[in-house]
Order: C-alpha cells, then sequence, then structure tokens
C-alpha cells in the first residue's frame, strides 16, 4: 500500500481550508457588508443633513480617490451598461468625488457638485424569478444617479426609471441618498421590485445589511413612492398574506429571512439604534426604520459608531481589549475586518454648495486612522490618492491592469492598509498611540475650519473659482499631513 506523504496531506488541507474560507468570504460580500447611518437635518447639531458609512468588502482591495469634473456631452452619445443594456446619454453630467474599489459592482460611493451623495447597503431578497431587460442594471445605477441628479430625490426619480427598464441584477441592495437638504432610502429588489422611503428631518435611520423600510403608506408620496405593483406581487408570489400578515410590510415580504435574523445585521442594528435612540432595545426586538435621538447628533458621534466594536457591551468578546483582537471576534462588528473605508458626509444648506458639502474620508480602518475632509468644490485629488486619469480609471474600472493590487508607497491605500495589517498583528498593544493621534489630528482640523469656512463663504460670491483653488490646495495639504502621520505610526 502506498503510505500517505504527511507534506501532500498538509497541503491539501490548507487548499482546503482555503477554499472555504474564499466561498465563505463571498457568501460574507452578499449578505453581510456595510454599514450606514442617515441624520435628518432638525436631528443634527449643525441643523444639517448627515450621512455615515462604512464600506466593507471581502478580500484584499483598494480604494481609489477621483475627481471627475464635470462634462458636456456630444449628441447622440451612449451609454453602454456592464451587460449590454444601452442608454441616452444627457446633455451635461455633474462633477463628483468618486471613492472607486476597481472591478467591483457595489462599492463605490459618489458625492457630486451639488451634494448628492450616495453609498449602498447589500439586502439579500427572496426573488428568485427577476424580470430584466437587455441584462439589467448594477454597477451603473448609483453612478447615472450621482452624474445626473441635482438632489437625492431627483436621484431615486432617475434610479426608478432605470430599474423599471432594465431591472436590478444583485439579490437586492438599498441605495442611502443624500444632499444638503433631506435623506432618502430607495430600495431595489432583484428585477424590476423597488420601494423608497424619506428619513424624517427630526430623525435618525440606521440599516446594517437587511432591508428597513417596512409598512409603506403609499398614499404620503412626499415620503414614500413604490412600484405599482409592489404588494401584488408579494401577494402572488405567497409572501404576503392580508388575513395572515395584516398590514403589508415590504422588508417582511421581500427580504430573504436569513438576513432578517442573522446576528451579523441584528447586532450593528442594534448597537447603531442603541446609540442614538430614547428607546433602549434588545437585539431581538422589532427595529424601527427611523427614530428620535436622545440629543442631536454630531459629526463626532458619527464617527465615533463607525470606529465601533461593541465596546461597554455584552457583545464586546474582547472584554474592553483585555482579550483578543476585536476585528477577529466571532459577531460582525461595525467597524469590521473586512471595512475598507469609511465616510461621513456633512451636507450643509447654509454654505455655498462647495464650502458646504464635505466628505470626511477615513482612508482604511475607522478605528484607528484619521478622517480626511474632502470639499465637494475641489478640483482635483491629492497626489497618491488616485491611481491614474479620469478617463483611464472611467475605462479600467472593469479592465483592471495586472499590477493593479500591487503594494506601492505612492498610493495612500496601501500605506493605511500596511499599517492596519501590522496593528492587526498585535492589536491590544499597538491600537491606542495611533488611535489617539488620529482623533487629536480631527479636532485639530475641524477647530481650524469652522473660522476658515465662515471666511470662505463669505467671499465666495465675489470669486468661486479662486474659492475652489483654495479648498483644493488646503485638501491637498491635509491629506499629506495624514499620510505622513500614518507613515509615523
Amino acid at each position: 500500500m502506498h503510505k500517505p506523504n504527511p507534506f501532500q496531506f498538509l497541503t491539501i488541507l490548507t487548499l482546503l481550508l482555503f477554499t472555504t474560507q474564499i466561498f465563505a468570504q463571498n457568501d460574507a460580500d452578499q449578505e453581510f457588508n456595510c454599514y450606514s447611518v442617515m441624520v435628518g437635518r432638525d436631528a443634527s447639531v449643525t441643523g444639517s443633513v448627515m450621512f455615515a458609512h462604512n464600506e466593507d468588502d471581502w478580500g484584499t482591495r483598494m480604494v481609489n480617490w477621483i475627481k471627475v469634473p464635470g462634462k458636456v456631452h456630444v449628441t447622440g452619445e451612449e451609454i453602454i451598461l456592464k451587460n449590454g443594456g444601452k442608454v441616452d446619454q444627457v446633455d451635461t453630467t455633474f462633477g463628483y468625488i468618486w471613492l472607486e474599489m476597481p472591478e467591483m459592482d457595489f462599492s463605490d460611493t459618489y458625492m457630486n457638485e451639488m451634494g448628492v451623495t450616495i453609498a449602498s447597503d447589500a439586502c439579500r431578497s427572496r426573488e428568485d424569478k427577476p424580470d430584466l431587460t437587455d441584462g439589467g442594471i448594477g454597477y451603473w445605477l448609483r453612478r447615472l444617479m450621482a452624474e445626473r441628479a441635482s438632489s437625492a430625490r431627483e436621484a431615486i426619480e432617475i434610479g426608478i426609471q432605470l430599474v423599471e427598464k432594465f431591472g436590478y441584477t444583485g439579490s437586492g441592495r438599498s441605495y442611502c441618498i443624500a444632499d444638503t437638504e433631506e435623506a432618502w432610502v430607495f430600495a431595489v429588489v432583484n428585477g424590476k421590485h423597488w420601494v423608497a422611503q424619506r428619513v424624517p428631518d427630526h430623525h435618525v435611520m440606521v440599516i446594517p445589511n437587511y432591508y428597513t423600510i417596512g409598512e409603506v403608506n403609499l398614499a404620503d408620496t412626499a415620503n414614500f413612492l413604490a412600484c405599482n405593483d409592489l404588494v401584488k406581487y408579494a401577494r402572488e408570489r405567497g409572501w404576503y398574506d392580508l388575513t395572515k400578515d395584516g398590514n403589508f410590510s415590504f422588508r417582511k415580504a421581500y427580504a430573504k429571512k436569513s438576513s432578517l435574523e442573522h446576528p451579523g445585521n441584528t447586532y450593528r442594528m442594534w448597537k447603531g439604534v442603541n446609540t442614538f435612540s430614547f428607546k433602549q432595545y434588545k437585539t431581538d426586538d422589532k427595529f424601527p426604520f427611523s427614530f428620535l435621538p436622545t440629543k442631536k447628533v454630531s459629526i463626532f458621534d458619527l464617527m465615533e459608531l463607525l470606529r465601533d466594536h461593541y465596546e461597554g457591551t455584552e457583545l464586546d468578546l474582547t472584554k474592553n481589549y483585555t482579550l483578543d483582537n476585536p476585528h477577529a471576534s466571532a459577531y460582525s462588528t461595525i467597524c469590521d475586518e473586512n471595512t475598507q473605508y469609511g465616510f461621513v458626509a456633512h451636507l450643509r444648506s447654509y454654505l455655498p454648495i462647495d464650502v458646504g458639502a464635505i466628505l470626511w474620508v477615513a482612508p482604511y480602518r475607522p478605528c484607528v486612522h484619521p478622517y480626511i475632509p474632502f470639499y465637494s468644490g475641489i478640483t482635483e485629488m491629492p497626489e497618491g490618492y488616485f491611481r491614474s486619469d479620469v478617463e483611464t480609471t472611467l475605462q479600467q474600472h472593469f479592465d483592471i491592469p495586472e499590477e493593479l493590487y500591487e503594494h506601492t508607497d505612492t498610493h495612500v491605500y496601501w500605506t493605511f492598509f500596511e499599517d492596519m495589517t501590522r496593528i492587526d498583528q498585535d492589536y491590544l498593544k499597538l491600537y491606542k498611540k495611533p488611535k489617539k493621534k488620529s482623533l487629536s489630528f480631527e479636532q485639530k482640523l475641524m477647530q481650524k475650519q469652522a473660522a476658515a469656512e465662515r471666511e470662505l463663504a463669505f467671499k465666495y460670491k465675489n470669486d468661486p473659482e479662486k474659492i475652489k483653488a483654495i479648498l483644493t490646495e488646503y485638501v491637498k495639504e491635509t491629506a499629506e499631513d495624514a499620510w505622513n502621520l500614518v507613515k509615523k505610526y
């Protein structure tokens, strides 16, 4: 009999474990990635809409920071969607800040020059018979909204037209869309079914990776929008029975049940809601779509939540960092091992939009890395934050060069990535110093910016281009300072 080679056995075992991990990561990517919080203008300290988001994606990724200028287009120009569908181009498109994750369909963030800010959270649906036309739309949905919408509601209207024409390619997703006046959630299902709900001005909304829109008041078109057959189709599929279920709930009818019950969702929802809500919930309670906060919410409150690992709760498996790395937790945490970047959008209507719309971005892991301010009015990104020119980046999103994931000291992402890799090797010993420095860095920036922004806003009307140039230079200097700060960790 042939005697097994122990080295061969070890190789096979390693391969099996690696393969299992890959499948687990893919499952996680489909169901439990990303986290969002939206704050109505009357619920915030500054009377402004705010939008916080952690972008979580499995595996080694990278992020590019791109500033795409507005553009006038040629008559007759067409956009070819990823799966072959065609969309007529409009005459002009808005410029936008683009946090690009190459080759990913559903991971990009946009803030356009009107302040319209878009990110999303995967929400698995139970749809298994999607109606798709010309291959459907997925990746291009949010980009077209960002390029064309002057408000959050207009973005919803553009999204509705695209979803009803082509059908949505993913299992399901909630697009969080905000501007300086209001915030909306646009929930889409694989195929052509959708619903949208406005976040009340005096409320806070939290969403992990399940649908949070419940009962839908179709008569209240100021706060709800839905496809014509939303209830009818659910009844036909056996997902909703008026006698048994009572009032129609979108999430109960259309969501994949496992996503509604999974601890990775319920625990993160529980922590976010209980951080701000008057009412304190248990992890298995029914959570509201939105709620009144105990106090008005600040940017710092949102940044702190995006850094969270359940500290101070019974879900903190590290026992306040005394036992283990929080990113190795058995529970999905808000700041997670898969978090690729975090941001807080501060959308202020009382300032000129170029100054008033600002995206505070943590380039990798929010729990230790600093948030850097990117004003919507900047004309270009800092050196080292983008990998190529705009046109090349647009063309190569799904056709990436072989060297894209080569670690390099010329792109900021890899500095932050490698810093976090080092910290994660001994988190309990290494996290305190960088976190303290990051917090100090952010506080100093905010203290300086308040007075500077008032002056810039005062001068903006007379010379907007000069103010844009000042903002661009300021962002470059600040981004370089943040990069150097992390290099010294």
